[in-house]
């Protein structure tokens, strides 16, 4: 539908306490029906400029607050959004959490919490999501690469974000760094401190972004004139578990690194652990960096050295980036998928440093 037929301008009305001024108030100052102010209020796509502008400038001056009661009683659709997850990282989900719940509420939009841990099958939980009204999703990994996923819910019509893919999807918006560049850099600073022998612990192998942060690592040995070692890569998924195996797997290998970079906070962490284990200082004997820059980053001992990636920032977006594909589905109008790239930085602490002397 479109915009209403304006009608004619009435007396100014009076600035009552703030909370008091009713969305009748608006219209009535606006010049346009009730309707007209909450398709505005609600975000909506099929209001004019001019006049978007014009009832958003009285409701400021009125300083109305819609009550989101009356919105409901009145008919007005709350948008729900589902946080679909299943990674083992805890700090990981903390972050995305904090930043989904925070644009949430900002946005006037329900968030609630699915897990996907066992074997349900795409078509099953997608047609659950349906049921529990549903309008959009947000996919962080590994559940943003599941390709029976991705189709059903493209087969539902259901917007989705893709969170830190590096294999984006035509019909799905995304926010995600440049995972490559982030490692190379990681990689490029190590090598600069003096470091030849750099251990690498990969992500899950299932997630292109492990593969990417590989690259970015080969990439900075090989520019360096540094021979890739098979023995100085050891294979893990992202949980503190597989991190504690594939440290001491390094760390006992004939010819040890003097460094370590693993692919996320967790896997460092615990590369901290066995070092600790070992009897060895951090950084004087080993030097240790993640990616992420979680919590975890900063609850150990010594603080790491990591790539930020910005998942509160990310999450954010991706919420916004929902709302306004679910709310243009909602008046039947369509919302090209949008790929966000964010900045990533690297965060010197004090988890690295020179490698020892021989």
């Amino acid at each position: 539908m479109g915009d209403e037929i304006s009608q004619p301008a009435k007396p100014r009305i009076s600035r009552r306490g703030r909370g008091s001024t009713t969305l009748a108030d608006v219209a009535r100052e606006a010049g346009v029906s009730p309707m007209t102010v909450s398709r505005v209020v609600n975000g909506e796509p099929n209001v004019v400029a001019e006049t978007r502008q014009k009832v958003q400038a009285i409701i400021r001056s009125l300083s109305y607050v819609p009550n989101p009661a009356a919105r409901s009683l009145a008919g007005g659709h709350q948008l729900r959004i589902a946080l679909l997850h299943s990674n083992p990282s805890a700090a990981y989900l903390s972050e995305l959490l904090l930043g989904s719940l925070a644009e949430a509420g900002a946005c006037n939009v329900e968030l609630t919490l699915e897990p996907c841990f066992g074997a349900e099958k795409a078509a099953v939980l997608v047609a659950r999501l349906v049921n529990h009204r549903i309008d959009a999703v947000l996919l962080p990994p590994p559940l943003c690469e599941d390709p029976a996923l991705l189709q059903a819910l493209q087969d539902a019509a259901m917007p989705m974000v893709q969170i830190a893919t590096g294999k984006t999807a035509l019909f799905a918006h995304a926010v995600s760094i440049d995972d490559e560049a982030a490692a190379h850099a990681m990689t490029v600073r190590l090598i600069g401190q003096g470091h030849r022998r750099i251990g690498f612990i990969a992500g899950d192998s299932n997630q292109t972004s492990s593969g990417l942060r590989r690259l970015g690592y080969e990439r900075a040995l090989s520019e360096a004139d540094i021979a890739l070692d098979p023995s100085l890569i050891a294979a893990g998924d992202f949980t503190y578990r597989s991190g504690l195996a594939a440290a001491e797997r390094l760390l006992t290998c004939e010819h040890p690194p003097t460094a370590i970079f693993a692919s996320n906070d967790d896997m460092a962490a615990a590369s901290l652990a066995v070092a600790h284990k070992f009897g060895l200082d951090v950084p004087r004997d080993l030097s240790i960096c993640g990616f992420d820059d979680t919590a975890m980053a900063t609850t150990i001992w010594p603080e790491l050295t990591t790539i930020r990636q910005p998942i509160a920032e990310m999450a954010q977006q991706a919420i916004r980036m929902l709302t306004e594909a679910a709310r243009a589905r909602l008046s039947g109008q369509e919302d090209a998928p949008r790929k966000e790239l964010f900045d990533f930085a690297l965060i010197s602490r004090g988890s690295d440093g020179a490698p020892p002397r021989s």
